[in-house]
């Protein structure tokens, strides 16, 4: 495998997680946010990753690919809130099931695993440097 090979998974990895992180913001944004029907509820979304191993003939596919982005299917949370202009008959109003702690610890465990691949460029940048520096 040739070493330039190794910015296009470092790249693939921060692709992935760029896509991990907007989707922790998502959840983040709608965790408040409130529907009048079960059906309405924004359900928390996950991206689905697949890893690519490269070998044989085709080594070019080595890195992270995501493959889609999954839907919760966690039943909404079910508010009493009379006053609410967005609450039905009985008078709930139904809110997604997105665990905030859990989403922010995913979203830390993201940046720093897209830190981790930025670190990976750098140092294989510095590294390919220094030995083209060795003919000097």
């Amino acid at each position: 495998m040739s070493s330039f090979k190794i910015f296009d998974i470092a790249g693939s990895g921060m692709s992935a997680q760029s896509v991990r992180l907007n989707t922790v913001a998502s959840n983040l944004a709608n965790a408040d946010s409130v529907s009048g029907t079960p059906q309405g509820v924004y359900h928390a979304r996950h991206p689905v990753f697949q890893a690519l191993v490269g070998g044989g003939n085709d080594p070019a596919s080595a890195g992270v690919s995501v493959t889609g982005i999954a839907e919760s299917k966690a039943a909404p949370e079910t508010r009493y809130d009379p006053g609410n202009p967005l609450a039905d008959a009985q008078g709930y109003v139904y809110a997604p099931s997105v665990n905030v702690v859990e989403e922010m610890t995913d979203m830390i465990s993201a940046s720093r695993s897209y830190q981790n691949n930025v670190e990976v460029l750098s140092t294989t940048r510095d590294l390919m440097l220094a030995t083209l520096k060795l003919g000097q």
